[in-house]
């Protein structure tokens, strides 16, 4: 056990038990549903704005801002709590999820901060590189950028699926050297072993999962292709027809990795969860259509006295719905999982601030 350290906020302050929604509460039935159920909507315009993530080749993500200001000044509130929301795979700063969460933030008086991965949200043009799970290094150039662009005092990093990966695999590169404005990690349903899960979608149960995201992969690829031709050759290339596939044939040899074997062991947060060292939440749900977590990955967050792994046995892949749920606030939202990570991220950023300003003085901080 670390000393002299609060590690987690205690569970009263935020946790409330979930109930799956009734006669929706299957893996399949909650993906499917919780994707198109009903959201709060945004009433705020966002700030876009272009941050550079890759000095080398000027490679650029953007992202939409909602800032709390001070309504005589106009300056952002810095003390507030701000979010940096992280989507998944061939999602985007739109995706549902990440607009739910940001409308419940707002109410909550958050800044938030939606970030779209390299290519999405309509940027292929912004970089010759591909996203993938393994580019933690943009979502600390965000986190860093916005700190010291608005003095942002209290930062908490939300990531789903893929978005969770990233986000606790630079929790865990950071270890006990983040800086003291980052309060806190939390990820929903979390890609933390890929070749597991990557092998899951190509179970037969789960084609109709894979087929969607390869059609917009290999959509995405062929729009590359046209806009970076030296580059990118689909020509020679085998029938791609699982994301194993795509990975071994496009991302790996174009990412730096040397199968999609070396993408899979190298881009995995499950490396680098024993280090982490911020107060970090993973919802998990045992019937995830795709989701697999090894038993070793388990073991390692359990162990670690920052984390605070919650496995339902109902939810499905970033779903969650609701019968009932009670938060700590005593407000009542469907989709479970973003009040939850919420409420813990305010509880976590109320904790006494105990990290080392190692990292925020190695980048400028």
């Amino acid at each position: 056990m670390i000393t002299g350290k609060t590690l987690l906020p205690h569970d009263r302050l935020w946790l409330a038990p979930y109930q799956p929604l009734r006669f929706f509460y299957g893996g399949h039935a909650q993906t499917l549903i919780g994707n198109y159920w009903p959201r709060p909507r945004l009433a705020s315009q966002p700030d876009s704005v272009s941050v550079v993530v890759d000095e080398a080749d000027g490679s650029r993500v953007l992202c939409h801002c909602h800032w709390q200001r001070d309504q005589r000044t106009g300056r952002v509130l810095s003390d507030r709590l701000t979010l940096l929301l992280v989507h998944g795979l061939e999602g985007s700063s739109q995706s549902g999820y990440v607009l739910g969460i940001t409308a419940l933030a707002l109410a909550a008086g958050c800044n938030v901060i939606r970030m779209n991965m390299r290519n999405c949200g309509g940027t292929d043009e912004w970089t010759p590189t591909l996203y993938h799970s393994g580019r933690s290094a943009d979502v600390a150039a965000v986190l860093h950028h916005f700190q010291q662009a608005h003095a942002l005092q209290r930062i908490a990093m939300i990531g789903y699926s893929m978005g969770g990966n990233l986000v606790l695999k630079l929790a865990g590169e950071l270890g006990h050297r983040a800086p003291e404005w980052l309060a806190a990690a939390a990820t929903v349903s979390p890609v933390t072993d890929l070749a597991e899960s990557a092998d899951a979608l190509h179970e037969p149960a789960n084609r109709l999962y894979e087929r969607h995201f390869l059609t917009r992969l290999l959509r995405r690829i062929r729009v590359k292709a046209e806009l970076f031709p030296e580059r990118y050759s689909l020509a020679g290339l085998p029938p791609i027809r699982s994301i194993r596939e795509f990975d071994n044939w496009i991302v790996a040899p174009h990412s730096g990795f040397a199968s999609a074997d070396d993408y899979y062991f190298r881009a995995s947060c499950a490396r680098s969860v024993a280090a982490i060292g911020i107060p970090a939440l993973i919802l998990h749900a045992l019937d995830d259509p795709f989701i697999r977590m090894r038993a070793d990955t388990r073991e390692a967050l359990m162990a670690n006295p920052f984390v605070r792994l919650i496995e339902s046995e109902h939810g499905g892949h970033c779903a969650f719905l609701a019968t009932r749920a009670q938060q700590a606030s005593a407000a009542f939202h469907r989709h479970w999982a973003e009040a939850t990570v919420l409420s813990f991220v305010q509880a976590a950023a109320s904790l006494p601030a105990s990290a080392s300003q190692e990292w925020s003085s190695a980048h400028g901080g």
